[in-house]
C-alpha cells in the first residue's frame, strides 16, 4: 500500500495540522526573523494565502509548545521556549454586514480573557477593556503579551460600498489598535494580517513604528508556496496528478505552474504558487479553479465597471510602489484594488526606473476573473455569456475556425453599448483581452521579419494567425497575412495552421465579416 499523504485543506490551526500529520510547508524560519526584529508587524496578502496558519504557528511558538515544532527549522533556534500570554483576535469569522457585530465578537473574546487573567469588568468601552486585559495578562504571568490580529481589515473590506458602516468600524478599530502604543511596556509582539493596506484611514495613526513587511524582500515568501517548497514537499501528489493527466512528472509541473504559479510580492521575491489551489490540486489529483470557487470578487468587478476601467491597460501595466501600496475608499485606484485582492501581481521590477510591471498571475485567475467580469459587460444573461465563452474555447481547441468566428461575433454583439469600441486599437485590445482572459495560449502583435501579427492563438493541435481590421474588408486583412508571410516561422511546425482575416464595423459595433484559409 502506498504512503497516505494528507493535505490540510482549510485547516488553519497549526497544532491540529501537526498532530494529524498533515503536509506542512515549513515557514518557521520567518519566526526567527520576527523575534530578532521589530515589536510591531503588519502583513497584507490576498485571501487563502496562509496568513491565518502563520498566525496560528506564531501562537503555539510563543505558548512554548516545542513538541509541535520537532523537525522544523525553528526547533534548532536559540530560544528559551517559555510560555507567553497570547491574545489572538480573529476577525475572519464574521461578514460584519451591519453595525454591532464587531462588539459581539470582541465581547466574547474579552469575557474569556477577563476571566483567565482575573480582570474586573468595570468598563463597557472595548478599547479600555482591551487595555486592562493586556496589563492584567502581563501582571499575572510575568511575561509580556503577544497580540495576533487575523484579518484586521475584515470589517472594512465587508463595507467598502457602505460608507456609514465603514466609518463606524474604522473608528472602532482605530480605538482598539491604539492600545498597541499606549500599552507598549506590556507587549512582546504585535502581528496583524489582512487582505488590504488601506490608506487615509488613521487606523494605525498612533503606531508610527509599525513594520509593514507586505513588500519586504526578506519576507516575500512568508505566505504561499515557492517552487522549491513544492518540489521538496509535494512529490507524491505531483506524481499522482501526472498519472491522472496521463502525462510525465515534468508535464504535471508545467500544468501546475501555468495554473497556480506567477504571484510575486516584492522586488526580489520568488515566484509564488497559490497555496489553496495547489494543495487542493494535490488532494484531488486534478486541476480545478479552486481559488475562484472559494470566493467571488463582486465588489472588485462592480468597482471596475463603475469607474469604466480600461482593462487592457490595467491588467498589464507599469506603476510605482505608491500606486499599489494603499487603497483609498473615496477614490479607489483600480490597480491597487486588483493588486491587493490578488487579481494582478508583480511580474517584474525595473530597478533603474523604480517601476513595477503588474499582470495577471496565472490561468486560474484569468479564467475566474473573466467569468465574473463577463456578465457585467454583456447584455445577455450570465449563463448565456459563459456558454459563448465555452464555445469559443471548444472551437479553438478542436480546429473549427468558422465556428470560432461565429461565436466571437455573438460575443461582440452582446457587449453593453456603454462600453465603446471606437477605434481599431480598442477593437484589437478587446479582442485580445477576450482570448487571453479565457486562458488560451495567446500572443498579441508578435513580431516577424515583415511586420507584426495582430493575434496568434496556439492550442495543442492548431495555430490561428488572426489579422483584425476596423472598417476595412476581411480580404484586406487576409492579404496582409499572406503578403507579410506571417505563417513562415511555422513552416516546419506540425500544427495545422489557419489564417483568419476579420473586420469590425464601427456602425454595427460587431464583427462583420471574415475569411479563413487553411494552410496544408
Amino acid at each position: 500500500m502506498g504512503k497516505v499523504v494528507k493535505y490540510a485543506i482549510g485547516e488553519q490551526d497549526f497544532k491540529s495540522l501537526r498532530e494529524m500529520n498533515f503536509v506542512y510547508i515549513d515557514k518557521t524560519a520567518f519566526i526567527e526573523k520576527i523575534i530578532e526584529g521589530s515589536k510591531y508587524y503588519f502583513l497584507a496578502r490576498p485571501r487563502c494565502f496562509g496568513k491565518s496558519l502563520f498566525l496560528s504557528t506564531l501562537r503555539y511558538f510563543f505558548e512554548g509548545e516545542r513538541q509541535l515544532f520537532k523537525g522544523l527549522y525553528i526547533d534548532s533556534a536559540d530560544w528559551d521556549w517559555e510560555t507567553y500570554p497570547v491574545l489572538r483576535i480573529d476577525l475572519n469569522t464574521n461578514r460584519f454586514s451591519e453595525q454591532g457585530l464587531l462588539e459581539s465578537v470582541l465581547n466574547n473574546l474579552f469575557r474569556e480573557w477577563e476571566e483567565k487573567y482575573e480582570v474586573n469588568y468595570i468598563d463597557k468601552d472595548l478599547s479600555q477593556r482591551f487595555r486592562n486585559i493586556i496589563k492584567a495578562a502581563h501582571r499575572k504571568t510575568g511575561k509580556q503579551v503577544v497580540i495576533l490580529v487575523d484579518e484586521y481589515d475584515k470589517p472594512l473590506v465587508g463595507n467598502l460600498n457602505k460608507t456609514e458602516n465603514f466609518d463606524h468600524y474604522r473608528d472602532q478599530l482605530a480605538s482598539l489598535y491604539s492600545n498597541f502604543k499606549s500599552s507598549a511596556e506590556h507587549i512582546r509582539l504585535v502581528f496583524l494580517t489582512g487582505v488590504s493596506r488601506f490608506s487615509k484611514l488613521s487606523v494605525f495613526s498612533d503606531l508610527n513604528n509599525l513594520a509593514d513587511i507586505t513588500f519586504s524582500n526578506e519576507f516575500a515568501d512568508i505566505c504561499g508556496i515557492t517552487e522549491n517548497e513544492m518540489l521538496d514537499n509535494l512529490q507524491i501528489g505531483i506524481n499522482k496528478l501526472a498519472e491522472y493527466l496521463e502525462t510525465t512528472y515534468d508535464g504535471a509541473l508545467r500544468v501546475l505552474k501555468e495554473n497556480y504559479d506567477g504571484y510575486r510580492f516584492a522586488e526580489r521575491g520568488s515566484d509564488i504558487y497559490n497555496p489553496w489551489s495547489l494543495l487542493n490540486a494535490m488532494d484531488e489529483s486534478r486541476i480545478g479553479n479552486y481559488w475562484n470557487w472559494s470566493g467571488k470578487p463582486t465588489f472588485v468587478i462592480q468597482t471596475l465597471k463603475r469607474l469604466n476601467v480600461d482593462l487592457e491597460k490595467t491588467l498589464d501595466c507599469y506603476c510605482s510602489i505608491d500606486d499599489i501600496i494603499g487603497l483609498d475608499l473615496l477614490d479607489p485606484n483600480p490597480i491597487a484594488l486588483l493588486y491587493q485582492t490578488g487579481y494582478i501581481t508583480i511580474k517584474y521590477y525595473n530597478k533603474i526606473l523604480d517601476l513595477y510591471r503588474l499582470g495577471l498571475p496565472n490561468r486560474e485567475v484569468k479564467q475566474g476573473f473573466f467569468n465574473e467580469l463577463l456578465p457585467y459587460y454583456q447584455k445577455s444573461k450570465s449563463f448565456q455569456s459563459k456558454s459563448i465563452v465555452r464555445d469559443i474555447i471548444r472551437y479553438f481547441t478542436f480546429g473549427q475556425p468558422q465556428e470560432v468566428m461565429k461565436a466571437l461575433q455573438t460575443y461582440f454583439a452582446g457587449i453593453d453599448y456603454s462600453l465603446r469600441i471606437e477605434n481599431e486599437n480598442n477593437f484589437h485590445n478587446a479582442f485580445f483581452l477576450l482570448i487571453d482572459l479565457i486562458g488560451l495560449n495567446t500572443k498579441a502583435e508578435s513580431h516577424t521579419s515583415d511586420g507584426r501579427i495582430d493575434i496568434e492563438v496556439m492550442t495543442d493541435d492548431f495555430i490561428y494567425i488572426i489579422e483584425l481590421k476596423y472598417d476595412h474588408s476581411a480580404q484586406e486583412a487576409l492579404k496582409q497575412i499572406e503578403d507579410k508571410r506571417y505563417a513562415r516561422k511555422y513552416q516546419s511546425d506540425s500544427h495545422k495552421i489557419f489564417l483568419i482575416g476579420a473586420t469590425f464595423s464601427s456602425k454595427t459595433r460587431c464583427i462583420e465579416d471574415w475569411i479563413i484559409k487553411e494552410l496544408q
